[in-house]
């Protein structure tokens, strides 16, 4: 489907306005809404490009820059090691409660707007897959698409590095899709384990992929991108999607 790709809102939050950016279908309608968030790096050009792959295929997508009250609204980091320096720095300056906030004030934004089915849905990739596993305890998150989350095995989150997110997984009702990389140096074999046993004994409805792949594997650029991997990913997201939020006025 052509997309509109230009428009955002800076929704308030507790802790200031969040820039928040909107990918639609430019067809007449309603469609599913999908909450997507970015790596360490914020809205980058790849991330925008993953959004613009999802509202295609007839999704509201809405993308929230992750630390908008430690950075200027606007803010991308780069793909280098000041860029990664600074992102680490922030996701564990930010308070987990303010994560949480963000996440229900993007969701409630969905709700309540006129292009959105109101059927929820929520993808993350990297930190963001971590943010969205912890988005998916908000009852109306129906699906949720985590790609390589990092640190729910060692639970080292936000301020202070002790999230919670292990233990609340029992508070996800909605349906997980969970995608890792086996040579993912931040998400080793025992972390993968830990986080999929703890999936188990929740009684979560999840599926679970291993590929032999690296970090960021997802990203299109840099050397890390695995292009045919990517397009098989994407098929296991939509699928799930497209299964449990709907295809609202997508065309046949």
């Amino acid at each position: 489907m052509i997309i509109r790709d230009n428009e955002f809102v800076d929704i308030a939050t507790p802790t200031g306005p969040m820039r928040t950016y909107i990918l639609r279908p430019v067809a007449a309608g309603k469609y599913p809404g999908v909450v997507l968030y970015s790596e360490i790096f914020q809205v980058t050009a790849p991330v925008r490009r993953a959004a613009a792959v999802l509202a295609g295929h007839g999704f509201v997508v809405v993308v929230p820059e992750i630390f908008h009250e430690l950075e200027a609204l606007g803010t991308v980091l780069a793909y280098d090691q000041p860029g990664a320096d600074r992102g680490n720095a922030d996701k564990i300056t930010k308070e987990i409660s303010s994560y949480d906030s963000d996440a229900r004030a993007a969701l409630d934004f969905l709700k309540s707007y006129e292009y959105c089915t109101g059927r929820l849905g929520v993808m993350g990739i990297c930190i963001g897959g971590h943010l969205a596993f912890r988005a998916a305890m908000n009852a109306d998150v129906l699906a949720t698409a985590c790609f390589y989350a990092t640190d729910i095995h060692s639970g080292s989150l936000g301020k202070g590095k002790h999230d919670n997110s292990l233990q609340r997984a029992g508070e996800i009702h909605g349906e997980l899709l969970h995608i890792w990389g086996r040579q993912d140096p931040h998400i080793p074999l025992e972390g993968r384990n830990l986080i999929k046993a703890r999936l188990e004994e929740a009684g979560a409805r999840f599926t679970w992929h291993e590929f032999n792949a690296a970090h960021a594997f997802m990203r299109d650029e840099g050397p890390r991108y695995d292009p045919a991997l990517a397009q098989q990913c994407w098929g296991l997201v939509f699928e799930l999607f497209h299964r449990r939020l709907g295809v609202g006025d997508l065309p046949s």
